[in-house]
C-alpha cells in the first residue's frame, strides 16, 4: 500500500474527503517527525510506538576494496508494534 492508497482508505473509513484525509496524514507524519527530532517517543495505544535509537560509531569495510572505513554514530527512527497490531496480523 502506498501513500495514495492509504489516503483513500482513510477517507473511506473516516467519511472524509480525500483532500482532508491527505492533510490529516501529512499532519500526523509531521507531528511524529517533529517529536522524534526533539528526542521524544510517540506511543499510539494498540498500534505501536515510534522512538529514536542511537547507533554507535563502528568500523566497516568497503566491499570493493576491502579497506576499513569509519562509520560515524547516528540516530535512527524505530517502530515497535503494539500488542493489538501484532494480534491483528497473526
Amino acid at each position: 500500500m502506498n501513500k495514495t492508497e492509504l489516503v483513500d482508505a482513510m477517507a473511506d473509513s473516516a467519511d472524509l474527503s480525500k483532500a482532508a484525509a491527505g492533510r490529516a496524514l501529512d499532519g500526523m507524519i509531521s507531528a511524529v517527525t517533529a517529536a522524534l527530532q526533539n528526542g521524544d517517543q510517540v506511543t499510539i495505544v494498540g498500534f505501536g510506538s515510534f522512538s529514536v535509537r542511537q547507533r554507535a560509531a563502528r568500523t566497516g569495510r568497503n566491499p570493493q576494496t576491502g579497506a576499513a572505513i569509519q562509520i560515524k554514530a547516528s540516530n535512527n527512527p524505530a517502530f515497535k508494534a503494539g500488542k493489538a497490531l501484532k494480534d491483528a496480523v497473526n
